[in-house]
């Protein structure tokens, strides 16, 4: 049933995933120049797998197990993405390379917390679902 409200939340997690990645900026290096995902092979292809991975969730809606397994991956893959965004901040010295950090490192974040929100609530379907198996 693709009308449950985790739907939603996956829809939103794949657009901030695949969408918005577009849109804002990761951080303004040192002359100025806005890098963008697109800029960086492996940014962008952890975004697109997040969201590419949160689309097949979706379509998982009959195997509410392997749902919410997809789900978890996506946020241990989303947790990884964040990882690298701090380290590429903290790590590199001085102004060599980030100079400002844009709102596109927080997308994760946003990303993490809408996933949560969906496996919240195939975790209660599935509940839901074991209860009514026990009254009959």
């Amino acid at each position: 049933m693709l009308q449950r409200i985790q739907t939603v939340y996956l829809l939103i997690s794949a657009g901030i995933s695949a969408g918005l990645i577009f849109v804002f900026h990761l951080w303004t290096n040192a002359s100025d120049v806005q890098v963008f995902v697109k800029d960086n092979n492996l940014y962008l292809g952890l975004f697109l797998a997040s969201s590419f991975l949160s689309l097949v969730s979706i379509f998982r809606y009959k195997n509410r197990k392997s749902q919410f397994v997809l789900g978890r991956l996506n946020i241990i893959l989303n947790f990884i993405l964040l990882g690298l965004f701090v380290y590429q901040s903290l790590n590199l010295s001085g102004e060599a390379d980030v100079s400002e950090k844009g709102i596109g490192i927080l997308l994760p974040i946003f990303s993490i917390v809408f996933l949560v929100l969906a496996n919240k609530a195939i975790k209660k379907d599935e509940d839901l679902v074991k209860s009514v198996d026990r009254l009959r």
